[in-house]
């Protein structure tokens, strides 16, 4: 695809041609032209690929602007597709042919070379009340002592905060070459007051905080070469396995958080419900959850392939996981595993018919890590970042319409 001096793309000969033959196929008729809200799906089938719901919104979006009376042209649908393919390397059939090996397959060996040397970054938070094995289940996940409560000095004695506090402690673990810098936020004396109003601001705000330390950094003149990362990727919310449903304050923390950072729900300690009150606490909390308009990770929205579609949709059924965690290691039929010892038996971490942890522990770190990182970088914190610099620009939100203060005067008032 070429760019010309005065913004007009213009396509290769073949790359043309098939445009004009697909919206030919569209165009049964014969009129010249197909309708604007049938043009998703000639995209669709041009690229061979499945359009996320971000990407279908742009594609009608152009559609219902270039439109005449609902209908495109064939110069339109070539404007759109133009717009389209300037932002994917999924061409599908338009891909262009090369004659022999160029070496372009060596570029992942470089990216990964490139990446392993620097390392990965990845921070997760964790809110409940005291008491609900938030240091504990972050020690299991990853196999080390690295929550808050284990660097601390043994000798201290622990006291319940008046206020939330926000804390984090950062590690960095090596496993077969991989490096990782672990960043474990943790949030003493939340929601153990009696009065727990606005106990969330604390966490909102250093959330935002991060968000706008970050975007200070990518604004100035000499920044890094390397911005570090300190923006919260995965918030583990614990819910007390109280087995009834969703408290208020579970509600609420949700509700005001869900929009600027991943959150996970977990049930802490599951082993303490039966199998029963287990099902019937979290379909309540589903419903909960539903109810309030609250989204969770995975979020349908973002999906950008049915194969994605098909591994979250595993995920939100297991929503909320209920998990058990443990840092003892027990003999069991020959083997040692990590576990939780009662009278009438040892409840094992890792086996997926005693609670949930292996599934949490597969998608935060196995299978969903690097798009926990993803989303928090082009949805949470690009929508902060176009919030701040709107509002730099003196413009502001009201009722639903941006208004430009600047250009405002009293008698607009």
């Amino acid at each position: 695809m070429e760019v010309q001096d005065n913004n007009r793309v213009f396509f290769p000969t073949h790359v043309e041609e098939v445009l004009r033959e697909s919206f030919l196929e569209e165009d049964t008729q014969g009129r010249g032209y197909v309708e604007s809200k049938n043009i998703v799906n000639v995209v669709r089938k041009v690229l061979g690929i499945f359009l996320t719901h971000t990407e279908k919104a742009k594609v009608l979006g152009k559609a219902e602007y270039l439109a005449v009376k609902g209908l495109l042209s064939v110069e339109d649908f070539i404007t759109i597709m133009a717009d389209t393919l300037a932002e994917t390397t999924h061409w599908g059939n338009l891909k262009t042919e090369v004659a022999g090996y160029v070496g372009i397959d060596t570029l992942q060996e470089q990216i990964r070379k490139k990446v392993l040397k620097r390392g990965f970054e990845f921070n997760i938070m964790v809110v409940g009340r005291s008491g609900l094995g938030k240091s504990t289940l972050i020690n299991t996940l990853f196999k080390a002592n690295v929550s808050l409560r284990s660097c601390s000095k043994s000798e201290e004695k622990v006291e319940i905060p008046k206020t939330t506090h926000v804390k984090s402690v950062s590690h960095v673990i090596e496993e077969k070459g991989v490096r990782l810098r672990l960043t474990v936020t943790d949030t003493p004396g939340f929601g153990d007051q009696i009065n727990n109003d606005n106990c969330w601001l604390p966490v909102l705000d250093y959330i935002n905080e991060q968000y706008e330390n970050y975007l200070s950094e990518e604004q100035s003149v000499t920044r890094k070469k390397h911005i570090p990362d300190t923006r919260i990727h995965c918030c583990l919310y614990f819910i007390s396995p109280t087995g009834h449903s969703l408290s208020p304050l579970d509600i609420e923390f949700m509700r005001r958080l869900d929009r600027c950072v991943n959150i996970v729900p977990v049930i802490a300690k599951a082993d303490t419900l039966t199998i029963e009150e287990r099902v019937g606490f979290k379909q309540r909390i589903k419903q909960d959850l539903a109810n309030n308009g609250i989204r969770t990770y995975p979020m349908k929205e973002l999906e950008e392939d049915p194969e994605e579609t098909v591994t979250n949709n595993k995920i939100r059924e297991l929503l909320p996981f209920a998990v058990v965690g443990s840092n003892q290691q027990y003999p069991n039929n020959g083997r040692t595993v990590y576990g939780r010892k009662t009278q009438w038996g040892l409840v094992e971490v890792e086996n997926r018919s005693h609670c949930e942890f292996s599934d949490l522990r597969d998608m935060l770190i196995r299978t969903h890590m690097q798009d926990l990182v993803e989303v928090t970088r082009s949805v949470h914190y690009e929508n902060f970042r176009q919030d701040r610099l709107a509002s730099r620009r003196g413009r502001t939100q009201f009722n639903g319409q941006v208004i430009d203060m600047d250009s405002m005067n009293e008698s607009s008032l």
